[in-house]
């Protein structure tokens, strides 16, 4: 663990006290090497003991630890094992006055940054060593003795000239002063945060982004600095960002990607209990603004061609390695290779030497045959592809769910990037290995470290934003795929869905898969412990969400989901509470409304033995499954109107799964469980949805005018439970937070209409009638609480 770094020189002093008393010579000794103040630096004939203790009378006392004399800190330097860097400090301190040429400076920084290198290579290299075991007192001693403080002024000295033209400065003493703080920031805690506070230098950092050759150092040190800054910076307060970004090659647009991602995210919070639905509505009523993430978004939209680059970027093609060879190398090299920045280097190092070593071409044939090529694998140019690719696809994603959105998804078809990702399937972003057991960095190959996991995992989240209630869902299908979609509803003589019909045929996807069917081959070949399913399924799902689609859900059935989501729910031994909720999820939006989907389900759940150990696992978490449930329930209602339909009659007569859920009492358990496991005060975005399930099985019981029993069950439920009004008190205060919540949620209520084909004016309507203060309404909740246990808190939802 770095050490911590000091607020003042009290440290720096306090060291050097204990030399006062030690040694006779403090008594005497002159300051030689003191400085004052201005361009011009002379010797001061002053005792140090003096110049503390005038310190104390005028107010002017020692700024930097290089003030001190040359003398004492050569001495003490022995005792506490400085290895001399406060004098090359202060040497440094005196050759980088204003209008000098700085290549004396530059000489003694070299020195500086030689030393403070090797820790940092420590650092990134050690093997996870204890707090105790982990220290790194030259950075420690650096920061002590003013270093960091000096190379900001270095840096920023340019910019305090009064001449027009600002003065450049060479490009490799700015290289150095960058690695020296990055080095120190990444070992000695607290530097970061310090430069962090400088909003004056973190903006200064950006116009050093325009140098190539100094673009790597500055970026990393930015992304560190913005990783630790209190708050978020406004990337519209950067000088001529447009025209900054536009300058980017595509490597640096991708080095910056890694820069955008801070700051174009929402900060997370940290706390559990601010993640509560109560309290982001308090804080969404404080701060009604858009907040800087938002607006950095849209400033980050507004630059010309921004959009498209990313796309380019996100679906370049790299060079492909044999799988044994990569599989070797990446196991040799990813033990240490776990810091962007000696990636970067390392690739930069490569760059450079292939630049060297041949002036006519710059291919990686170039960079294969550099002796160079021995210390960094050829692959490894892949994995830096793809370390790249995952910071693009998560800015892509992060965009996705913003206020621009639409904006946002009308470019990215525009630029083919879901057609551009499809072709890179099969060759990068899933690539088949001659290897079944591979390794990456962890025991088995989803050890979050690992590139590669990250690139699936950014890309299948990618997905579920792009497919989420969005008509361009239909970019992930090929041509053939959509044709099938048209028959499918031709068949059934039911009309084609708007957006199918309304998609632009020449940005979907090309080849003989689409890049949907693509995904659900892998995800049936997935193993059972595999922390991709959970991924796999949000993607396949976000496809099927919104309004439902007959089509859409056949097209899945006919290429064995079902199956497959049945097999893993009920045969394959997961127990990830994660991957069942997913799909649990999945199998909701893949069976409801749809009688094809559960005459499926009953040919597969053939067995009591079977059926129980699925019922088992919707009941050991209704959190989890409770959307499945809600599914179920809509679909059974709807099949239930129609007594006309032989085929839906036999099905409804014959499922297990039906025939469960019709029974009201299996419904009252599940009724009474949603309402008991949530309160107003641990509702979140996640189990939120145990309320709506809730009041879908009370609407659809209203529609029939059956709601006055369930609420008598409710009652009865409580007494026998010895908790009377417990159940009832919580149900109305999680309506009256209801109401609250959703009719000033425009997408979340257009969501629940969507998804339940319940108007939503019945929804509220529904909450109104179970909310009212009428005691002598059979459908009002508060009839049925007696007078001694009403608890209605109502004071709970107010400011």
């Amino acid at each position: 663990m770095a050490l911590t770094r000091p607020i003042t020189l009290n440290k720096a002093f306090s060291c050097l006290n204990r030399s006062v008393q030690e040694e006779e010579m403090m008594a005497t000794l002159v300051g030689s090497d003191f400085t004052c103040t201005g361009s011009k630096r002379r010797n001061r004939n002053t005792n140090i003991v003096t110049r503390f203790m005038s310190s104390k009378v005028i107010g002017t006392g020692f700024s930097r630890g290089t003030q001190l004399p040359g003398g004492l800190l050569q001495e003490r330097d022995k005792h506490a094992k400085w290895h001399g860097i406060p004098v090359l400090l202060q040497k440094l301190y005196e050759s980088s006055h204003p209008n000098s040429d700085l290549s004396h400076a530059h000489s003694f920084l070299k020195v500086l940054s030689s030393q403070l290198s090797m820790e940092a290579m420590s650092f990134v290299t050690e093997d996870r060593k204890s707090a105790q075991e982990s220290t790194f007192p030259n950075t420690y001693t650096f920061d002590l003795f003013g270093g960091v403080d000096l190379l900001v002024e270095i840096l920023m000295r340019p910019t305090l000239t009064m001449q027009k033209k600002m003065p450049k400065m060479n490009d490799d003493l700015v290289k150095d002063c960058l690695s020296v703080l990055y080095n120190c920031c990444i070992c000695t805690e607290g530097v970061t945060k310090s430069l962090a506070a400088r909003d004056d230098f973190v903006l200064f950092l950006f116009t050093l982004m325009t140098n190539k050759k100094t673009f790597l150092q500055t970026a990393t040190l930015i992304e560190d600095i913005l990783g630790v800054k209190k708050e978020m910076i406004q990337l519209e307060g950067i000088p001529n960002l447009s025209g900054l970004v536009q300058s980017f090659d595509q490597q640096q647009l991708a080095n910056f990607c890694r820069i955008l991602s801070v700051t174009i995210s929402e900060p997370d919070i940290g706390n559990d209990d601010k993640h509560t639905l109560l309290a982001k509505n308090a804080q969404h009523k404080r701060n009604s603004s858009p907040s800087r993430a938002e607006v950095n978004q849209v400033t980050i939209l507004s630059i010309p061609g921004f959009i498209e680059r990313l796309c380019k970027l996100a679906t370049r093609k790299v060079s492909e390695a044999t799988g044994a060879n990569f599989l070797q190398e990446l196991e040799d090299w990813y033990t240490w290779l776990d810091n962007a920045l000696v990636l970067d280097a390392l690739m930069q190092m490569a760059t450079e030497e292939a630049e060297q070593s041949s002036t006519e071409s710059s291919d990686e044939s170039s960079l294969a045959t550099s002796p160079l090529r021995h210390r960094l694998p050829q692959s490894m140019k892949i994995v830096h592809e793809i370390m790249y690719k995952v910071e693009v696809l998560y800015v892509l994603c992060v965009l996705l769910m913003g206020r621009q959105r639409n904006q946002v998804h009308k470019m990215l078809a525009e630029f083919r990037l879901i057609p551009g990702l499809n072709n890179l399937f099969d060759k990068l972003i899933w690539r088949k290995y001659a290897a079944s057991n591979h390794v990456v960095h962890g025991q088995n190959e989803n050890c979050d470290c690992s590139p590669e996991i990250s690139f699936k995992i950014q890309f299948l989240r990618l997905l579920q934003s792009f497919s989420d209630h969005h008509e361009n869902k239909y970019l992930l299908l090929n041509n053939q795929e959509l044709n099938e979609l048209s028959a499918i509803s031709m068949k059934a003589n039911i009309p084609e869905v708007e957006a199918l019909v309304n998609t632009d045929r020449s940005l979907v996807c090309d080849g003989k898969k689409g890049l949907l069917t693509r995904l659900l081959t892998v995800m049936k070949r997935e193993p059972p412990d595999s922390s991709f399913r959970f991924w796999q399924a949000r993607a396949v799902e976000s496809f099927l969400r919104g309004a439902t689609s007959y089509a859409d859900q056949m097209f899945l059935l006919k290429r064995g989901l079902l199956e497959h989501i049945l097999f893993c729910i009920i045969d394959s031994g997961c127990t990830s509470r994660d991957v069942l909720q997913s799909y649990f999820d999945l199998l909701g939006e893949l069976m409801k409304f749809n009688i094809d989907a559960f005459k499926r389900f009953n040919k597969y759940v053939n067995t009591p033995e079977k059926f129980q150990a699925f019922l088992t696992q919707i009941n050991s978490s209704l959190v989890d499954s409770n959307m499945l449930v809600r599914c179920i329930v809509l679909s059974l209602d709807r099949f239930e109107n129609q007594t006309e339909d032989v085929k839906v009659m036999e099905v409804l007569s014959q499922c297990c799964l039906l025939s469960y859920v019709a029974r009201v009492e299996n419904r009252l358990s599940f009724l009474f469980r949603l309402v008991n496991i949530i309160n107003v005060q641990t509702l979140t975005q996640e189990n939120v949805s145990c309320l709506n399930t809730s009041l879908v099985i009370l609407m659809l019981a209203r529609r029939k005018a059956k709601l006055p029993p369930y609420l008598i069950a409710l009652r009865e439920k409580e007494y026998a439970e010895k908790y009377p009004g417990c159940l009832l008190n919580n149900f109305y205060n999680l309506l009256r937070f209801w109401q609250r919540h959703y009719l000033n949620k425009d997408k979340d209520s257009t969501c629940l209409e969507n998804s339940s084909c319940i108007p939503f004016s019945y929804w509220k309507e529904t909450v109104s009638v179970l909310l009212a203060s009428d005691r002598t309404s059979q459908s009002a909740i508060v009839s049925y609480i007696d007078e001694p246990f009403v608890d209605l808190d109502r004071d709970l939802l107010e400011d």
